[in-house]
């Protein structure tokens, strides 16, 4: 796969090793910073430019690797599909719902394939905990909960995240972007939200460092969900519930801590017998997300985190910030 990627920060370095480690080609870095896209290009012998016209323009092009801020990710990625170029596009997929619909109507509308990243799917814990589930050891779900948090940094509110004509929210499209798409890819879509986004720290407002969610699927399934950019220690827990046993994800290695899954049985005449699992290394999210995609493309197969995934979560966010603004639980229809 012949690729180019859009934006030559932190999310561009790490999908390029992994597409590198793949054996898949760069062809073109791009990045409004020409002297960082060009030291990016330069490590993988490929060219460099602040257009990214001119690199979704070149036919040679397989593939589109969008790392850029997130008010650019529609526009790019309907620009792309409609040349034909398969996407990777990091998520949040847009900045709110209408662009995201946008984009999901121009993937509908092409050949190509455009997936969202959603990297955390192919931690290897969670990966197990959806294997465990698809296998009915946990049986139907009851309820799924999920913290997530990171502490900040010095002159986090310069970040561009905390710009909301670029960003389109705050922790909740970050992170709880990722919370809100594994809750949907365990027990599907949700048909009422209640939520609480609060700004407890960081002078940010209009956007919130804080919220709060519970959600209800039409069959009665609960999810709750707390993210946070005050956690102060990194955190990240996912624990899943069902009539059969249970399933707890702690950690996702590095700052997170030691990547860990814990599987128990219900038995109420012998509980806690717990089956412990804990991984080791570095995180190969990346690479394994990158392999799934691929792997698609080539065999023309169904994908996960697809461009309705990627709209789905936008569309919750923000009926979780309508029950925020309003004090109601929202009712969804699909």
């Amino acid at each position: 796969m012949k690729t180019a990627i859009i934006g030559a920060g932190r999310q561009g370095k790490r999908r390029a090793a992994a597409i590198r480690e793949s054996g898949d080609e760069i062809v073109w870095v791009v990045d409004k910073d020409i002297p960082l896209a060009r030291s990016f290009a330069a490590s993988f012998n490929c060219r460099a430019t602040k257009d990214w016209h001119e690199a979704i323009s070149d036919r040679s092009v397989d593939v589109v690797v969008i790392c850029t801020p997130n008010n650019l990710h529609a526009r790019i990625s309907i620009s792309a599909l409609k040349s034909g170029k398969h996407v990777l596009v990091e998520k949040p997929l847009a900045r709110n719902p209408d662009e995201a619909l946008q984009v999901l109507k121009a993937a509908k509308n092409s050949n190509a394939k455009l997936k969202c990243g959603f990297n955390l799917r192919y931690h290897p814990a969670l990966k197990e905990t959806k294997r465990v589930f698809d296998e009915g050891v946990l049986g139907t779900i009851l309820y799924l909960r999920c913290r997530y948090g990171i502490t900040g940094r010095p002159d986090y509110e310069n970040d561009w995240r905390m710009k909301p004509t670029i960003s389109g929210g705050g922790q909740l499209m970050d992170q709880g972007i990722h919370v809100l798409d594994l809750f949907r890819w365990l027990s599907g879509d949700f048909t009422q939200v209640f939520g609480l986004t609060a700004t407890m720290y960081w002078k940010i407002e209009p956007l919130e460092d804080n919220a709060f969610a519970l959600l209800r699927t039409e069959s009665g399934q609960v999810a709750l969900m707390h993210v946070s950019w005050t956690e102060w220690k990194n955190l990240f827990s996912f624990e899943v519930f069902g009539e059969k046993g249970y399933a707890k994800v702690d950690g996702l290695g590095g700052s997170y801590g030691s990547e860990r899954l814990t599987v128990g049985p219900k038995d109420l005449s012998r509980p806690f017998r717990e089956n412990v699992t804990e991984f080791k290394g570095e995180d190969k999210s990346w690479l394994e997300e990158w392999r799934h995609f691929v792997h698609c493309i080539k065999e023309s197969s169904e994908y996960a985190g697809n461009a309705y995934d990627g709209w789905a979560a936008i569309r919750l966010a923000y009926e979780i910030y309508k029950s925020s603004r309003t004090g109601r639980v929202v009712k969804i229809t699909w």
